[in-house]
């Protein structure tokens, strides 16, 4: 696991935790309701503890990188 010098972490740190593009991570912190919420709005953007982070990234290992998979169309009959 990476080790941060900082208890706050950015956008981009997260990206780099998840492994994921800065993009991903941006969709994932919006659009999951159980991600940590940010401990402070920057100039320079949102923080996040560090510590949350992880023990979110740790309690959901599923999640996976990129796009789902598409199901093939069924096939009738």
């Amino acid at each position: 696991m990476l080790a941060f010098v900082e208890d706050l972490i950015g956008l981009k740190e997260i990206a780099t935790l998840l492994g994921v593009s800065r993009q991903r991570a941006l969709q994932i912190v919006r659009d999951r309701t159980d991600f940590p919420e940010p401990v402070a709005q920057l100039a320079a953007g949102r923080v996040w503890a560090t510590e949350a982070v992880q023990a979110w990234l740790a309690a959901n290992p599923e999640r996976r990188p990129g796009r789902p998979r598409k199901r093939p169309p069924e096939v009738p009959g």
